[in-house]
């Protein structure tokens, strides 16, 4: 089984999408979005510039917890990941949206 994109209506009418592993996990998370189309256009982003490590911003929370954030460009960030519980799983989660960011599908669960 491939990644693959998910986008959802959130409970205020406004779209959110995360990108999943062949496992079915989530490895990344996106901001909220007024319109589906930016949504889409989000989605798009990860595509491009998620096989680029460069791209990735690694971090810890202020509980010292490694995560990491996906920037576009201009340094909006696009995506961000869960926390880990070391440096080397976090690694490992740049590594998984690496693999699966420019050839998972995407999926419309938008309710009705």
């Amino acid at each position: 089984m491939a990644g693959k994109y998910v986008i959802s209506r959130t409970s205020n009418g406004k779209y959110h999408f995360v990108l999943k592993a062949s496992n079915g996990e989530v490895i990344l998370s996106s901001q909220t979005y007024a319109s589906l189309d930016s949504a889409r256009n989000g989605v798009e982003s990860v595509r491009r510039f998620g096989v680029d490590d460069a791209r990735f911003e690694r971090a810890n929370s202020s509980r010292g917890e490694p995560f990491f954030r996906l920037k576009a460009n201009n340094g909006q960030t696009i995506g961000s990941s869960e926390m880990y519980s070391s440096q080397s799983a976090c690694d490992n989660g740049i590594d998984s949206v690496r693999r699966h960011a420019a050839d998972a599908e995407l999926e419309e669960q938008l309710g009705a």
